[in-house]
């Protein structure tokens, strides 16, 4: 039989390529030029430094170990009604066109033996949002990674997005926005439990 479970990978960026931090601000210097700027005027003299710090805590999700965000913070409870935690805002940048895409997270899950603490829910979302990224997946990541942690008997994560690459370029349209989920376990498996889910999110 099929399983109808989603099967989804939670990637684990390269040790090597994050800890070799190269200087960005060489490269950046070195588009500017190629846009046809001059990189000596008083406006841009220290832009190549500043591209390169903002970049970094950009995609500073990459450095970011799971475990020591969660640092222990998973606690025994006997407890098996829905946790839910609304409008977790977060900033990533889309991996097509390095250009931001933003909005809100809603988390929700059904404990089976363990809850983790409130104030980690936002720090695993930032974990994924700071990487180059899709929504799709960055949803699908936030969903996997909290069934791996607990094991609940369900995860579910809504995510809602308006990125910069539809509202400054392209098809320019600055009032579209995306939705994502990512349903495991009884999120997926039972109809009264994503409604409820969805009911109490919106």
């Amino acid at each position: 039989m099929k399983s109808n479970k989603a099967t989804v990978k939670v990637i684990t960026p390269r040790a090597a390529a994050v800890a070799a931090q190269e200087p960005l601000a060489p490269l950046v210097k070195q588009i500017l030029e190629s846009l046809g700027e001059d990189v000596a005027r008083e406006g841009l003299a220290r832009t190549p430094e500043r591209v390169e710090r903002a970049l970094r805590f950009l995609t500073s999700g990459y450095a970011m170990d799971v475990k020591k965000v969660v640092n222990g913070a998973l606690f025994a409870v006997k407890y098996d009604e829905m946790v839910i935690m609304k409008d977790i805002e977060f900033f990533s940048m889309c991996e097509h066109h390095l250009l931001p895409f933003f909005g809100k997270v809603h988390v929700a899950y059904i404990p089976r033996e363990r809850v983790i603490g409130l104030s980690k829910l936002p720090r695993l979302v930032d974990v994924f949002a700071r990487r180059l990224q899709i929504q799709e997946r960055m949803t699908q990541q936030i969903a996997q990674t909290i069934q791996e942690l607990i094991d609940p008997v369900g995860v579910g994560v809504i995510c809602e997005a308006r990125h910069f690459c539809m509202m400054m370029r392209g098809v320019e349209k600055q009032h579209s926005g995306a939705v994502t989920s990512a349903m495991l376990g009884a999120f997926r498996d039972r109809k009264e439990t994503r409604d409820e889910f969805l009911s109490l999110v919106k």
